[in-house]
């Protein structure tokens, strides 16, 4: 039989041992990339909440200070509702009825600056801004708006409410 030189098992012991420290060193190398990329996931997180709250934060400012626009605007007008009635207090009518027009004028104005519209109501029935109660026989053609019983509002593009409206049926005679 042939024997094995004394130094052929140190050479195969250093083989699997430098194997061994190669994969070690790979290892370490990646629990240190995979620490710091969970790191930067950490920060990522925490920035992102504190975006959430910044953003919820300006959100109600806003809203808030809109609040604050609108009512300023709005006290002129409480107290021309006041004055109105003082005046019908001391049952001076003709200053109660100015009165009545002044505020009345001063709140549409307030709300027209704020973007409020009156839904056109002239001409056929429209679904889409329009609530018909009521349809009755008229001299008008079938669909068209024949009375208006409230007034319905826009605010920009969106429908705040609806205007309610009597519709005509057409003729009597024509059903």
């Amino acid at each position: 039989m042939s024997e094995l030189p004394p130094h052929a098992p140190a050479e195969a012991d250093e083989k699997p041992q430098a194997a061994a420290d190669e994969s070690a060193a790979k290892i370490s190398k990646l629990e240190e990339q995979l620490k710091a990329e969970q790191q930067k996931y950490v920060y990522l997180y925490a920035e992102f909440d504190n975006y959430k709250k910044r953003v919820a934060r300006d959100q109600g400012d806003l809203v808030t200070r809109a609040s604050e626009r609108l009512v300023g605007q709005l006290l002129p007008v409480v107290d021309d509702l006041e004055r109105a009635l003082e005046a019908a207090v001391q049952h001076e009518e003709a200053k109660l009825e100015e009165g009545v027009r002044l505020v009345h004028r001063a709140l549409a104005d307030v709300l027209a600056r704020e973007g409020l519209v009156e839904v056109e109501t002239d001409g056929a029935f429209d679904p889409h801004t329009q609530e018909a109660l009521l349809a009755q026989p008229s001299d008008a053609a079938e669909g068209t708006v024949i009375q208006v019983l409230q007034k319905g509002y826009r605010l920009g593009e969106r429908v705040l409410r609806p205007a309610r409206v009597v519709v005509s049926s057409g003729a009597e005679g024509d059903a």
